[in-house]
């Protein structure tokens, strides 16, 4: 199949699955019933509550959820040998039936619970036992997420160095990539100051801003003096993720989200092009499986292509900082429906960008495009400039210095998210605590500075030292947490009498890779565990899996049970 073909068949079913299943969605759901003001308005506090017009808050919610997931999902899943069709099969029929339900529902559901997390939503409707047992396990993914993102960030920033001597020529294209990106945080930080403290209109302010950005892409490209190691930049990320994640949120996340989503719209559009003009063959991949992998498709192409498709981290932002910031109810559908399937989008344009560079590996293998960064960058870039000249090396910086603002964006928001979740861990909602009228150690413990240096010193120090070895138990995680953020709003429509039969079959459905995946990566582990000479990656993995099974099955009884007393009490109510 040709690319563009295969990318407007996608395309044209992702419109199709927001207006007709979104506006189901919302119907069912009362989405915008009595013009009820938001959490935004209502708890507004000038740090965390902010109401954000819906662009700018669409530039936060869909840089923090893209991450490096809907590029690196479907490279990953390529490379076991999953063909474009079943790929792009997942990544449709997930996206609008699985992924967006899920954004939109914990969106939703955060916003009439006060703007609180999926771990308080899960507390008002199932228990207080499965609330903490559903936050520890959140902040412990998203400590590897901050691990891994602030590595990837550190190695797209990090000079190159020979036996200690620098190599520049090797640099140069990293350090254009951290020249552009700390200056990308100076002018958000302008444009945050504009907005909001002098009132600059949005339209004047967002023309400057892109503008600024042209402006410091050609001062980063010529002007770039700062090589520094992977190491050393792993410290200087930790110190900014530790301001971001206590700064105001109209001061950084807003401005830097918003403005970063330019690029991000851009790549989309760039990308768009290259697929329409290089239209590459789908051919050098299989259609569903390759004969030569042995990879099974089910449950390991349902978490490797994660937030393409369905990812349990949305359900973390859409319930974190999005809800804090929503300016209308009726914003959610456009901002987590809309985003999760634009998310879709950018994981097909991934898929073309595959082929190409397959095709081009296969007639190239002294060049051969390795690793997601180049598979995506160099696919895209080459589409357009097959020659591989001066446009295809501006192209491909430009793509690298996105990948790395989809990283950067998700890694702040994640750590923001981890902080909210540490002090939640200590606070009882339904007694009204908050961080200032606890005592005792629970003032200490829910204070937002000392769980914020707790969880960026935790990060930053697993990236450091080994994040990948227990990184094979993210998808499962991630995936994990998908289905428990479906368990807690199908939890909480049935016990307020709405419709929530749209979460039981992707609850389900999610609740058996996760417990599939954990059960073969465990089984794997351990027979690297009987060979004998295994560190202590193994030994976790094995720990790990079998507590987060323990975890899925104790809470799906749980929930399943507080649904069907719902039902029950419903119907003999009726």
């Amino acid at each position: 199949m040709n690319g563009l073909l295969l990318l407007i068949i996608c395309c044209a079913a992702l419109l199709a699955g927001y207006v007709f299943y979104g506006r189901y969605l919302c119907r069912k759901w009362g989405v915008g019933e009595n013009d009820q003001p938001t959490p935004a308005h209502t708890m507004e506090d000038g740090i965390d509550y902010v109401p954000a017009k819906a662009p700018v808050l669409m530039g936060h919610h869909f840089s923090s959820i893209a991450g490096a997931g809907p590029i690196t999902g479907p490279i990953s899943a390529a490379a076991a040998g999953f063909g474009w069709g079943a790929c792009a099969l997942w990544i449709v029929i997930g996206g609008i039936f699985f992924g967006g339900v899920h954004d939109f529902g914990a969106l939703f559901a955060s916003i009439r619970h006060g703007g609180k997390s999926i771990g308080e939503i899960i507390s008002a409707n199932m228990s207080k036992r499965a609330k903490r047992l559903f936050l520890i396990f959140s902040y412990l993914t998203l400590i590897l997420v901050v691990a891994a993102f602030a590595s990837i960030v550190a190695s797209t920033f990090g000079a190159t160095f020979n036996e200690g001597v620098l190599d520049v020529a090797a640099s140069t294209s990293n350090a254009r990539v951290a020249m552009v990106s700390l200056l990308f945080i100076v002018i958000a930080i302008i444009f945050g100051f504009a907005v909001y403290r002098r009132n600059v209109p949005m339209g004047m302010a967002s023309i400057i801003g892109v503008v600024a950005i042209v402006g410091i892409i050609a001062i980063g490209m010529n002007f770039h003096p700062i090589y520094l190691s992977s190491k050393a930049w792993m410290w200087i990320v930790g110190i900014y993720i530790a301001v971001a994640s206590v700064a105001p949120v109209w001061i950084l996340l807003q401005p830097r989200d918003y403005l970063s989503s330019f690029l991000l719209y851009a790549m989309l559009a760039l990308a768009v092009v290259a697929v329409i003009v290089g239209h590459p063959s789908m051919s050098s991949m299989p259609v569903f499986q390759s004969a030569e992998s042995t990879t099974p498709v089910f449950p390991v192409l349902f978490t490797t292509i994660a937030c393409g498709a369905i990812s349990g981290f949305h359900s973390l932002v859409s319930s974190g900082t999005t809800s804090k910031q929503l300016d209308k109810e009726t914003d959610a559908k456009p901002i987590a429906y809309g985003g999760m399937l634009l998310e879709c989008v950018l994981a097909v344009l991934t898929l073309c960008a595959i082929a190409y560079a397959y095709s081009w590996n296969a007639a190239n293998p002294d060049s051969a495009l390795k690793g997601a960064t180049a598979i995506f960058g160099g696919g895209i870039a080459g589409m357009i400039d097959p020659s591989r000249g001066a446009v295809y090396e501006i192209l491909y910086t430009l793509l690298v210095l996105t990948y790395s603002a989809f990283c950067l964006t998700s890694l702040d928001t994640a750590t923001r998210l981890a902080r909210f979740m540490f002090q939640e861990f200590w606070l009882d909602g339904t007694k009204g605590e908050t961080p200032d009228n606890v005592t005792g150690y629970k003032k200490v413990l829910a204070n937002p500075y000392f769980a914020t240096i707790i969880t960026v010193v935790l990060g930053i120090l697993l990236g450091m030292n080994g994040y990948g070895k227990i990184w094979a138990l993210f998808g499962s995680a991630n995936q994990l947490l998908a289905a428990l953020g479906l368990l807690a709003v199908a939890t909480w429509l049935s016990n307020i009498g709405k419709d929530n039969k749209m979460f039981l079959l992707p609850m389900a459905f999610m609740l058996c890779v996760t417990i599939a995946s954990l059960f073969i990566n465990t089984r794997t582990q351990l027979g690297v565990i009987a060979k004998g000479g295994a560190d202590w990656g193994p030994y976790a993995q094995v720990v790990l899996g079998v507590l987060l099974i323990v975890l899925a099955v104790v809470l799906a009884i749980e929930g399943i049970m507080t649904i069907y007393k719902q039902w029950k009490a419903h119907k003999v109510a009726a």
